[in-house]
Order: C-alpha cells, then sequence, then structure tokens
C-alpha cells in the first residue's frame, strides 16, 4: 500500500462541490456510479471499497487554495472541510 495519494487542485476553479467532485473523480478513481455527496466521500476516503486507486493508499490528501469553495464562510466548502477533519484516512491542505 502507497503511504499518499496526493490530488492536487490548485489552480482548479473550485466555485462549488460540482466542481470538486469533477476534478477529483479521474485522480481518486471514482466509479460513475460514485454519490457525489458528503457522505459518498466519506465512504470512499473512511470506509473505501469504492474506488481501488483511493483503497491503494494509507491518506488521501488533497491540495487546494483556500479560496471560492474553499472561502471564509462558504457552507459546502465548510461541511467538506469538515469532512476531512472527521476523517483519518483523509487530510485537506488549504494554501493562501
Amino acid at each position: 500500500m502507497a503511504d499518499e495519494l496526493v490530488v492536487d487542485l490548485r489552480g482548479r476553479d473550485l466555485s462549488s462541490l460540482d466542481d470538486f467532485w469533477d476534478a477529483v473523480a479521474g485522480p481518486c478513481g471514482l466509479p460513475d456510479w460514485f454519490g457525489r455527496n458528503l457522505d459518498a466521500w466519506w465512504d470512499a476516503v473512511e470506509t473505501r471499497g469504492i474506488s481501488s486507486v483511493i483503497d491503494a493508499h494509507g491518506v488521501v490528501v488533497v491540495k487546494a487554495y483556500a479560496q471560492g469553495l474553499f472561502g471564509p464562510g462558504v457552507t459546502d466548502g465548510e461541511r467538506l472541510a469538515r469532512v476531512f477533519t472527521e476523517a483519518t484516512r483523509a487530510r485537506l491542505d488549504l494554501d493562501g
């Protein structure tokens, strides 16, 4: 098992959760039937069994800028960041 799967989203326009799902789907090997919601993300990164790409790594690290979806006061971004905070197998690294 490789240690970390790093998904670098810096430079991508992340204005919404849909933008986030679009951005992580390929690098994380998410299947077409992936639920594109916070519960499905939790299952993918914490429970596992959804993506062989994610399952092959100990931790999923998502790098993004603290703007757009992850800007101050953006409710969906705050909810997604909370999932990362509560997870033991995923980490969100925000720059700026």
